[in-house]
C-alpha cells in the first residue's frame, strides 16, 4: 500500500476587495474570491476593527471561495480602510462615505 502525501497547495486571492464609494444611509458591499476553499482564520476589518456578523454587518461565505461583507446603513465615520483576511492572505480597499448636504 502506498500512501501519496502532498502539501496543500496555498490559497490566493484570485479576485481581490474594489474601492467604494456609497452615500451615508446606502448599502457598501466588498468581495475577495479565493482560489480554493479550506482557508483559515477568515476575518474582516474596518480601520483595523475586527467586523463581526450582526443585522448591520452581514458577513458571507459561498463555496468557501467568494467571501463577501456588506456594511448596511453607513455613515460618515464609516469611512475608512476595510481589510480582509485569510490566513496569510490580505487585501483591503477603501470606503468612502460621501453625505448629502441639505440646504437649509
Amino acid at each position: 500500500l502506498l500512501l501519496l502525501c502532498y502539501a496543500e497547495e496555498e490559497a490566493v486571492i484570485v479576485s481581490g476587495l474594489k474601492n467604494t464609494d456609497v452615500f451615508v444611509g446606502e448599502s457598501a458591499t466588498f468581495t475577495c474570491e479565493l482560489s480554493h476553499p479550506g482557508v483559515k482564520n477568515v476575518q474582516w476589518w474596518l480601520d483595523g476593527s475586527p467586523l463581526h456578523n450582526n443585522f448591520v454587518t452581514e458577513i458571507s461565505e459561498q463555496d468557501g471561495i467568494i467571501h463577501t461583507l456588506t456594511l448596511n446603513d453607513v455613515a460618515c465615520h464609516d469611512s475608512g480602510t476595510v481589510t480582509f483576511r485569510a490566513g496569510s492572505l490580505i487585501s483591503s480597499a477603501k470606503l468612502l462615505v460621501k453625505g448629502i448636504s441639505l440646504l437649509e
